[in-house]
């Protein structure tokens, strides 16, 4: 099952390699993590998705990132009310005629045209993970060319 997890950390040099070293040690998957300073430029936030088969391992990972020097807080929303989006950029096939099929999908979704030149456009859309994965399956139709993803960003609620 996966899981999301916050942590403030100090904005120092190494500390992601040994946030990712503490999983990778362990043999836990990160499926997803977004990393960026906070409005204090000395404290970084990291939102990270885990696998964890059951509350002993999701439980033990919370302990071991409390251990890290660097790691300030660390929160887990398994049991919280938290809201969560990721931004994707995705390259599809593109036609002047598909223009108004496209808005009618961004009316949907909160998505636009931010590139565009004969046969590709370039679109960004914001979302929870259902919400992109639904919009993904809309643009599939135009063929969907090259896609990058931010990975989640959590925040309590």
């Amino acid at each position: 099952m996966r899981h999301t997890i916050s942590v403030l950390v100090e904005n120092k040099f190494g500390v992601l390699a040994r946030v990712a070293g503490l999983f990778s040690a362990r043999g836990y998957n990160i499926a997803s993590l977004a990393v960026s300073e906070t409005l204090d430029p000395q404290i970084s936030y990291m939102t990270i998705v885990v696998e964890a088969k059951d509350a002993k391992v999701l439980e033990q990972i919370n302990k071991q990132l409390n251990k890290l020097i660097d790691v300030i807080t660390v929160t887990d929303f398994t049991n919280k009310e938290y809201l969560d989006r990721e931004l994707v950029l995705a390259k599809i096939n593109y036609a002047p005629k598909d223009k108004s099929k496209l808005e009618t999908i961004f009316n949907k979704f909160v998505g636009k045209i931010i590139y565009h030149k004969a046969d590709v456009a370039i679109i960004e859309a914001v979302g929870d993970q259902h919400q992109i994965g639904e919009l993904l399956n809309e643009l599939d139709k135009f063929g969907i060319k090259e896609l990058v993803r931010t990975g989640k960003l959590a925040i309590s609620n």
